[in-house]
């Protein structure tokens, strides 16, 4: 469970630095399989901590409650 965790920081993190980041780069660069991030990815959107903005390609996504440290 610890490693979960220490994931889903890294990929928040890298949604942080480029929100851009595709689920491909994420899985490269946390060394995770694709299936993992995606996993990842899934409970932190069920969880409210993240949201993806706009389509599958060319979308991004955004760290909920974040808004107030880009001003």
């Amino acid at each position: 469970m610890k490693s979960s965790l220490k994931s889903s920081l890294k990929i928040v993190a890298m949604i942080k630095e480029d929100p851009s980041v595709t689920t491909d780069e994420m899985a490269r660069l946390t060394g995770l399989a694709r299936r993992s991030v995606t996993k990842q990815l899934a409970k932190l959107k069920q969880d409210g901590h993240i949201r993806r903005v706009g389509p599958a390609k060319g979308g991004h996504w955004e760290v909920v409650g974040d808004e107030n440290k880009k001003n």
